[in-house]
């Protein structure tokens, strides 16, 4: 059974506000991590409760902070270990939950695993930087997540798998796929994939892609839904390679998008070019934005600081093109007339018949009026 403790009320909870610092501790690979103003900043390895005594998750703030704490043994309470190399405390002791703290360890061999009594254990240098790093009232977070998603210094997605060494969780893909989703890179890693990772669960790391945003015209590419599926707006790099959501890129430029899976292709009015399908998610190459979507662009600085990172910006390459497309565009989807010869009317009905007998791998994801709206 999971323990969840708190001793943050709900307006002091970490997530309901901005905070500088924060401690978080992934009980499920056994690290915590150190953040000021949202950044992680450092990383350190621990020893933690065992699984008779696991260490508790939840939400705590640092309640107390003593340097060179005596030890008190739980069975014992008469028997105290001065401050020393014998004492299990190490040199720094950061109370979070009753008798539940952070601290330093005589056995730096122990870091690494389920060992303790429930505390957090670190190495002495590490937990001298934290000691000196926090103040009393900094938020600690303590969960349990077998999957890690974070993005990189480089821009680029990884996800690591770790052993449920609690036997609190059970994952399979579609779960994991939920973590990846709001990075925009799930539909590059495959479901098979993934069931491997979780075989192995040995918590290394594997990269997926750099995802970006979107710009057309200064205006940013959003997720959105149609044919009732949900489509991501995230263009992705991936084995040098950039490819591009074309649903949403579609809906963006109110102009008609067709996939024909048998065939592999996407066709609009510009053009026909290759495209890619996974998970339900539909991509061309970037290259090929001028050809299906009249677009030229790429790649670039979101500002003059390289550290903002990068967006694909595209622009509308040939108007002239562009609005000679959007007539026929619109006279296309101008209603029939009312009323036709009779030996039309009867092709009509032979078309329509034979439409429904022909089987097809042709699948449109736009019919006869634009995908949506921008």
């Amino acid at each position: 059974m999971t323990l969840i403790f708190s001793t943050a009320s709900a307006a002091e909870n970490p997530a309901a506000k901005k905070v500088e610092k924060r401690v978080a501790i992934n009980v499920a690979n056994l690290t915590m991590a150190f953040y000021e103003d949202g950044v992680k900043v450092a990383e350190y390895p621990l020893g933690l409760g065992r699984t008779t005594t696991p260490t508790p998750v939840g939400y705590f703030k640092i309640l107390t902070k003593e340097i060179n704490p005596p030890w008190i043994d739980p069975q014992d309470p008469e028997y105290i270990v001065s401050s020393g190399p014998e004492n299990p405390l190490g040199y720094r002791w950061m109370q979070i939950f009753g008798n539940y703290g952070i601290h330093g360890t005589n056995r730096p061999d122990s870091i690494g695993g389920y060992v303790s009594n429930g505390c957090v254990r670190m190495r002495e240098p590490d937990v001298e930087k934290i000691f000196d790093a926090v103040e009393v009232g900094t938020p600690v977070d303590i969960t349990y997540n077998r999957v890690v998603v974070e993005k990189i210094p480089d821009g680029s997605v990884v996800y690591s798998i770790f052993p449920d060494g609690y036997g609190w969780q059970e994952i399979d893909a579609a779960y994991v796929n939920r973590w990846l989703e709001p990075y925009g890179v799930a539909p590059f890693e495959s479901d098979a994939q993934i069931d491997e990772k979780i075989q192995l669960s040995d918590g290394k790391p594997t990269t997926i892609g750099k995802p970006y945003n979107i710009e057309i015209n200064g205006r940013r590419v959003n997720p959105v839904e149609a044919n009732d599926k949900n489509f991501l707006a995230k263009a992705v790099q991936r084995d040098n390679i950039n490819y591009l959501p074309a649903v949403p890129m579609a809906m963006a430029l109110k102009t008609r998008l067709e996939w024909r899976a048998g065939e592999g292709t996407l066709k609009t009015a510009y053009g026909t070019v290759t495209g890619f399908e996974s998970k339900n998610q539909i991509y061309c190459n970037a290259d090929d934005a001028i050809i299906l979507f009249n677009l030229d662009g790429g790649l670039q600085n979101i500002s003059d600081n390289p550290a903002d990172g990068k967006v694909f910006k595209f622009y509308v390459a040939d108007k002239k093109l562009e609005r000679k497309v959007k007539k026929e565009q619109a006279a296309q989807a101008k209603p029939a007339a009312e009323t036709k010869p009779a030996d039309d009317k009867k092709s009509d009905k032979k078309k329509s018949k034979d439409k429904k007998n022909k089987k097809s791998s042709e699948v449109k994801v736009q019919e006869n009026e634009p995908i949506g709206n921008s």
